[in-house]
């Protein structure tokens, strides 16, 4: 049996389903904001550069970290070049823009590429949702009926199946019963969806609302979040999130959260991140105020852009006796 929940769980990360977590005091992120980084832009007023080198590069940001000037200024100036896409020698605004928001979705890119693969090793035009099923679900084949609809705290077998089974029907447009890639980016991304953001938060107050009723309570919000042990006093973050809750998460004060005040929630309107990072980075390099930026004005700027080791060996070596 072991193995089999290993298998289950490897299983889970791949369809990309959330099971609620326990026993955890780590904050429990519901929120889709397109947020370039998981920094502040800025702490105590002053600016932290470390969220435009993730809003410039991405996943990318941490290979730049350890890197020697030199060879950060060498490898951004290649970068320069993939963002100059009409090869004019200047960096627009809109051209930046989009290599922000290529950067951002990269990510998602490689899991989809990565997963049709592994579902669609012909590479045929579309997956069926049988081949689909067989692959991440044929285990249940072999499971009784208890196995099967036991649920531990609010995860069975069968709502998961069934769970995807929505989704994929959701993104599936043409009602075909396969996906193609485009489609099949939407069922394993459906944030990032503007025909399946609706589920996202039919899944999310599935996820959260434990009664049952329609709508979350201000202890279901605190509970999906955090478990405190016995005896254990909530820490401070705790105590904002109610206060959250109370002045902006329950809109008409009603002590709940309906389908709509959790769209607001966890889908807030939109903002565009990627334009203004654009502007403030050509505010901060634009040393001819030209509205744009040339090559040589962000190998100038390589610290905001990408950084580098050099602060870090600056300190070290103002700290030497230390070591």
């Amino acid at each position: 049996m072991k193995e089999l929940y290993c298998f289950v769980v490897t299983i889970f990360l791949m369809t990309v389903v959330a099971i609620p977590q326990s026993g955890t005091h780590e904050k429990k992120e519901r929120v889709h904001d397109a947020k370039l980084s998981g920094q502040e832009h800025y702490q105590n007023e002053q600016h932290n550069t470390q969220y435009d080198h993730e809003a410039f590069l991405g996943e990318d940001a941490k290979s730049f970290e350890s890197l020697p000037p030199e060879e950060s200024k060498r490898r951004l100036s290649v970068i320069v070049d993939k963002i100059d896409t009409n090869g004019d020698k200047i960096v627009s605004l809109e051209e930046l823009k989009d290599w922000i928001r290529f950067t951002q979705k990269r990510y998602i890119m490689e899991d989809v590429e990565r997963q049709w693969k592994q579902h669609n090793p012909e590479n045929k035009d579309t997956i069926p949702w049988e081949n689909y099923k067989k692959l991440i679900y044929g285990f249940l084949d072999h499971m009784d009926q208890a196995e099967l609809e036991k649920e531990e705290e609010g995860f069975s077998y069968m709502s998961m199946l069934k769970r995807d089974r929505r989704r994929w029907q959701a993104a599936d447009t043409d009602g075909d019963e396969a996906l193609t890639k485009e489609e099949f980016a939407d069922f394993l991304h459906p944030e990032n969806s503007e025909r399946l953001k609706e589920i996202v938060v039919v899944e999310t107050m599935e996820d959260i609302d434990k009664d049952n009723d329609g709508r979350i309570s201000v202890l279901e919000y605190i509970g999906d979040m955090y478990k405190a042990d016995e005896g254990e006093e909530e820490p401070e973050w705790v105590k904002t999130e109610r206060e959250q809750f109370k002045l902006y998460r329950d809109r008409d004060g009603d002590g709940f959260m309906d389908q709509d005040e959790v769209k607001t929630w966890i889908l807030p309107p939109d903002f565009d991140h990627a334009e203004a990072e654009s502007r403030h980075l050509i505010y901060e390099a634009d040393t001819d105020a030209d509205q744009q930026l040339s090559k040589e004005e962000i190998l100038n700027k390589y610290d905001l852009f990408v950084g580098s080791q050099a602060t870090d060996f600056g300190e070290a070596l103002s700290r030497h006796d230390e070591f």
